[in-house]
């Protein structure tokens, strides 16, 4: 009876050590090595996990990085310019200053300005509601007021002000990581550059509809006139789908264009004096005199040998 337990338990014995070696060279054979830099990549990340850098989270932005050649192509919205300087350092890679960006709903069309025509009486979500039909004011292109963007926001950057119905981003909060741009139905979200001291233009509507359609629907509506495209002297400013859009990459935060636009659909953000239209005006139209001045000068100057060549061979 001894004999059997000793024999039972040095074959187990002996079984068990041939599997563990098997399991060992199988392991050895196919083991995946991981760059140790991908955990030191991990503990410098915020942590947020939002997807604003266009990957799953964190740790998988860390591989990716890892991978990469350079930084060019990746970059945290949360973390900033900070975290990558960091993470630049872990991996000995050079990364490109970027300038910080924050959400801005590009639709004005307040209760007051956008009166419902209807009542919705459904599940409270944008996607829901944008699915169903355009909305239950005269715009179809202005915001649906559900707050879809506020539930995506992990930052508490966003709210519903009750006044307007209308998202309100708290730019101090709010890290660009896009979230809210991603699931906005009618794309009424844009991520554009903070500005110096926080100051920056926009035009805060995306309506499509011709200028009488548009007037129509909100009070505050880009009625597409061009008249902001003519006066900014930088060529900021395109007329795309009816609508007006501010290039910030060229924009020199002149407000010229504010104050020339007829609906007061271009805003103006976190600039330290109020806009004096009536000055603003007189000095583009100053400046328009002088240019008229300018052409007629060198329309007559571009005439006068002409002029004398008619008058000599008339002389003749």
């Amino acid at each position: 009876m001894s004999t059997t337990i000793i024999w039972t338990i040095a074959i187990i014995s002996v079984l068990g050590m041939l599997l563990a070696c098997v399991l060992w060279l199988i392991a050895e054979k196919f083991k995946v090595v991981e760059d140790p830099r991908i955990d030191e990549v991990e503990k410098v990340m915020p942590g947020a996990n939002c997807g604003g850098c266009g990957f799953a989270g964190c740790r998988a932005f860390a591989e990716a990085a890892v991978k990469a050649p350079d930084l060019d192509n990746n970059y945290c919205p949360v973390g900033g310019s900070d975290v990558m300087a960091k993470v630049a350092s872990i991996l000995g890679y050079e990364v490109k200053a970027k300038a910080p960006q924050v959400a801005v709903v590009r639709c004005n069309g307040s209760c007051s300005n956008r009166p419902s025509v209807n009542v919705y009486d459904g599940v409270k979500s944008c996607k829901v509601k944008a699915s169903l039909y355009s909305g239950d004011t005269g715009c179809a292109f202005g915001c649906l007021g559900c707050g879809d963007c506020v539930a995506a926001c992990k930052f508490g950057a966003l709210s519903m002000d009750p006044a307007t119905g209308l998202p309100v981003v708290d730019e101090e909060k709010c890290t660009a990581c896009g979230s809210c741009v991603k699931v906005c139905p009618k794309h009424l979200i844009e991520l554009r550059n903070k500005g110096p001291r926080g100051m920056r233009m926009y035009v805060s509507c995306m309506n499509q509809d011709k200028g009488p359609a548009a007037k129509k629907a909100c009070a505050a509506a880009c009625i597409g006139c061009g008249i902001c495209a003519k006066t900014c002297t930088h060529d900021a400013i395109v007329i795309e789908n009816n609508v007006a859009y501010i290039d910030f990459t060229k924009c020199k935060l002149c407000r010229e264009c504010e104050a020339m636009c007829p609906t007061g659909a271009i805003h103006a953000v976190n600039f330290p004096k109020p806009l004096d239209k009536e000055a603003v005006k007189a000095r583009i139209a100053e400046r328009n005199r002088k240019a008229r001045e300018a052409a007629a000068a060198a329309a007559a100057q571009a005439a006068a040998p002409e002029t004398a060549k008619e008058n000599k061979e008339e002389t003749k």
